[in-house]
């Protein structure tokens, strides 16, 4: 059975094709491309991948009205039997309000536009999505965000950190979010959200290809499977 993916637009969603050509360059087969507004997923999906952007303007909170979009139903239903689901900077904001991940993502701590590459922390390398690098491995991916602040509270973030839910941490925090958490896992492990862009690190024209790790691993182990 060949390997089956989807990346999800919304309205101002960016990144969706920087999404597809990094899942394809990875897989070998191109994801298929499914609207906001479609109330189902195609069937058998192996991954599903919200992009980042603005989706919808960042109307309201930066993703809640993408949240509440048709597709959402199906992407949570996926999730919840164990879909592996990639949210990416607005895609992160997506899982958290629509209630995948915890926290929530607020306005920089600068109150500016943060857009050039970071150096992150490999804090969880037993992921589906993280176990192709070290643990406490340094990797450099971009960040483009003006709401990229992650919030949780302290009882909240003692609870992900003891599950060893923290993915990937900023060594340098950029934006101010709390315990320098830059990505973060569901309980079960199969979601990742994360304010970097992987998938604007896959090529060497990029300026850096640690975010191909990422896909190379995950999708080879899901086509493996």
């Amino acid at each position: 059975m060949s390997f089956r993916s989807a990346v999800v637009t919304f309205p101002g969603s960016n990144c969706d094709r920087d999404m597809a050509v990094a899942i394809e360059r990875a897989a070998g087969t191109a994801p298929i491309r499914v609207w906001h507004g479609d109330t189902d997923l195609p069937d058998r999906l192996d991954f599903i991948a919200l992009p980042g952007g603005f989706s919808y303007g960042d109307y309201l909170r930066s993703g809640a009205m993408a949240a509440n979009s048709p597709i959402m139903r199906s992407v949570k239903s996926a999730a919840q039997r164990g879909v592996p689901v990639l949210g990416v900077c607005n895609g992160f904001q997506v899982l958290t309000e629509a209630g995948l991940l915890p926290g929530a993502l607020m306005r920089n701590a600068s109150q500016n536009f943060i857009c050039r590459t970071v150096t992150l922390k490999v804090e969880n390398a037993r992921s589906l999505f993280t176990a192709g690098y070290r643990a406490g491995e340094e990797i450099r991916i971009p960040v483009a965000h003006h709401d990229g602040n992650y919030f949780a509270d302290d009882e909240t973030l003692d609870l992900i950190e003891g599950e060893g839910r923290v993915a990937f941490r900023y060594v340098e925090n950029c934006n101010g979010s709390r315990r320098d958490i830059a990505g973060v896992l569901n309980e079960a492990g199969n979601v990742l959200g994360m304010m970097p862009h992987p998938e604007r690190a896959v090529d060497p024209a990029h300026g850096g290809t640690d975010g191909s790790t990422l896909f190379d691993h995950a999708l080879k182990a899901l086509a493996d499977a």
